[in-house]
């Protein structure tokens, strides 16, 4: 059992250990759906959502697991409930909002490798959450996720706007934006523990 209050847990996951630009985790869903805002907030809720679902399996494997003395098998039992909570999230954006589930694109099924989740997944564990503890941690995972998405996304839809020299367009002013939005949460490093 950890000792940190859920505030702080909360606090850690979403701003000072931000999986995205921190730990620069889930970087492909960063660059490759932060275009729009729209966009990158609908990615955001749905890794979001995955991320709490994932995390909740994750303790109950973990628990089941260390009762019949098979912690080996935690790797690839939290991948199978990656991929299939991103199949069901997947087959349910598809019913409910087909536009969204094109302008997602290949980036939706590619949550089931985001290494982001299965770093929350892997990180509480080793952490030795209890249950409320890793469903925080997991929800601030998340909020974090969606802050990074939707403070570049916000960002590269103002330079549409702006004149940006031809050999800085594209890909290169998209890192170095994301690099200095890092570097901004460095700044929180002496919030947490």
């Amino acid at each position: 059992m950890n000792s940190e209050s859920l505030g702080t847990i909360f606090l850690n996951a979403s701003l000072v250990n931000n999986f995205v630009l921190a730990y620069f985790l889930g970087i492909c869903p960063f660059l490759g759906v932060s275009g729009k805002m729209e966009t990158a907030t609908k990615m955001g809720w749905a890794v979001m959502f995955v991320m709490l679902v994932s995390s909740v399996c994750a303790y109950g494997i973990h628990a089941f697991l260390v009762a019949i003395n098979a912690p080996y098998l935690q790797l690839i039992s939290y991948i199978v409930v990656i991929a299939s909570t991103v199949q069901l999230v997947e087959m349910f954006i598809k019913k409910l909002s087909p536009a969204l589930f094109r302008s997602l694109g290949i980036f939706l099924p590619l949550i089931t490798t985001n290494c982001a989740i299965l770093g929350v997944a892997l990180f509480q564990t080793n952490k030795g959450y209890g249950f409320l503890e890793s469903v925080v941690y997991a929800l601030g995972a998340g909020v974090g996720f969606t802050l990074a998405l939707i403070l570049i996304a916000g960002l590269r839809e103002q330079l549409n706007f702006a004149e940006v020299p031809n050999i800085s367009k594209g890909t290169a002013l998209t890192l170095f934006i994301a690099g200095i939005l890092s570097l901004c949460f460095m700044g929180f490093a002496g919030l947490g523990t």
